[in-house]
């Protein structure tokens, strides 16, 4: 079960002062882990975009890339992928982390702040990885926090074709437990639709947020049986249509 850290001394502004036309929506407060679980919790999420001096960056998307785990389309070639790699969850959370963090990927902006802030929230049991290894080598994850039925994803990468694909496959089946839960992608891109995921407007994804959020924690260990039963947790359904090659991998929300 997760750890709740102290509650944050700062007051986020209602969704009311937000302005419309803007995703950046906030500055300034801190990344302890009672900050960001609040943050999350009313629709924002942390990004740097000055510096480590500069003051932190909340985003809450005008329009919000969401996807629910029925949704998620995978093709015959990504159902072959899968049954290829091996999925695992929370053996390796930092070394995915430095992975979506490495400063030649495009566009990337995990800095020492962010990786810092998120590993102490793996160490209390809010932020998960969902890992792809390939004869014993992590070639792919995710990862994101996770609060009651909402699984906002942070990042992701790939160092072999199709390997973030299939952590995604993964978090779906970790959260294809009965509960209508919810994934965050933050924004839509042309890659993450081809996988199903949809756009909703800010004040449809703040509703949504009071429907998955008192849902019931994820059970990490029942996933985790399962992955080790045969035909359990990575078994997948085809949807029978192609998507894109795995080329564009820069965060689940891929910014």
């Amino acid at each position: 079960m997760p750890v709740d850290p102290p509650p944050t001394i700062w007051e986020f502004p209602p969704p009311a002062r937000f302005h419309p036309g803007d995703d950046l929506v906030a500055t300034g407060a801190d990344l302890e882990p009672g900050t960001i679980l609040e943050a999350y919790r009313r629709g924002l999420f942390p990004m740097p975009i000055g510096g480590r001096r500069a003051p932190m960056a909340w985003f809450s998307p005008v329009r919000r890339g969401i996807l629910r785990p029925r949704d998620l389309h995978v093709s015959r070639s990504l159902a072959r992928s899968v049954r290829r790699f091996e999925i695992r969850v929370d053996t390796a959370c930092a070394e995915v982390i430095d992975a979506c963090a490495d400063p030649t990927r495009p566009s990337g902006w995990i800095d020492d702040q962010i990786r810092e802030a998120y590993l102490r929230l793996h160490a209390l049991g809010w932020v998960h990885s969902v890992e792809t290894w390939h004869d014993g080598r992590l070639v792919g994850g995710l990862y994101g926090v996770a609060l009651g039925g909402l699984f906002a994803g942070e990042s992701m990468y790939h160092h072999e074709t199709d390997a973030s694909k299939v952590a995604l496959v993964g978090l779906a089946r970790l959260l294809d437990d009965g509960h209508d839960r919810l994934i965050d992608t933050q924004w839509q891109t042309p890659h993450l639709a081809s996988l199903g995921v949809g756009e909703v407007s800010r004040d449809e994804y703040l509703r949504l947020l009071t429907e998955v959020l008192p849902m019931p924690d994820l059970d990490i260990e029942r996933f985790r049986r399962d992955l080790r039963t045969p035909g359990g947790a990575s078994t997948v359904h085809e949807t029978g249509d192609e998507t894109g090659d795995d080329t564009v991998d820069d965060g689940v929300t891929d910014r």
